[in-house]
């Protein structure tokens, strides 16, 4: 298992639109367990992305998805930076199913 948690920070005043972009490829991503995308409590433009994979293959496969490439590329002007980003080594605990 392959984990990583990171924050981005959007644009001042545009969080909810990269919320949104960053919600829309979460239908088929193979090899992902979990992707949750939270507001932060403790920054106004802060945004945690946190991924659960079967490995880092898989997380790298994601990025060749047509549909993961284009949110990418709509989420790249709404970003202002990347200021935290660990990699885990899931071994379980409770998942959360998309509704």
């Amino acid at each position: 298992m392959y984990g990583l948690i990171g924050r981005i920070l959007a644009v001042e005043g545009r969080r909810e639109e990269l919320v949104s972009i960053l919600l829309e490829s979460t239908g088929s991503l193979p090899g992902c367990h979990s992707y949750i995308v939270a507001r932060c409590a403790e920054h106004s433009d802060g945004i945690r992305v946190t991924e659960i994979w079967d490995g880092p293959e898989s997380h790298k496969g994601s990025l060749q998805i047509e549909a993961v490439r284009d949110a990418i590329a709509r989420a790249r002007p709404l970003i202002a930076g990347f200021d935290h980003r660990f990699e885990t080594e899931p071994v379980g605990g409770i998942g959360l199913m998309a509704q």
